[in-house]
């Protein structure tokens, strides 16, 4: 094995180390990129079924909106 297979493999050991204890520790922040992660994927969703309805004008929006208060 050369110096740089072997460096690679320390590196990718540090890296998986790293992380798991961050995972560890900070739970919380997994649960907020989930959570974000989860938000960002409705909203792909929501935007691609925008696409495939028919456009209103501002002024129907805005009248629609109204009319809901």
């Amino acid at each position: 094995m050369n110096t740089t297979t072997v460096d690679e493999i320390r590196l990718k050991d540090v890296v998986k180390t790293a992380v798991l204890e961050v995972f560890e520790e900070r739970r919380d922040w997994l649960a907020d990129l989930l959570g974000e992660t989860l938000l960002d994927i409705g909203l792909g969703y929501a935007i691609q079924e925008g696409e495939q309805t028919p456009t209103v004008s501002r002024d129907e929006v805005f009248q629609t909106l109204e009319a809901g208060s």
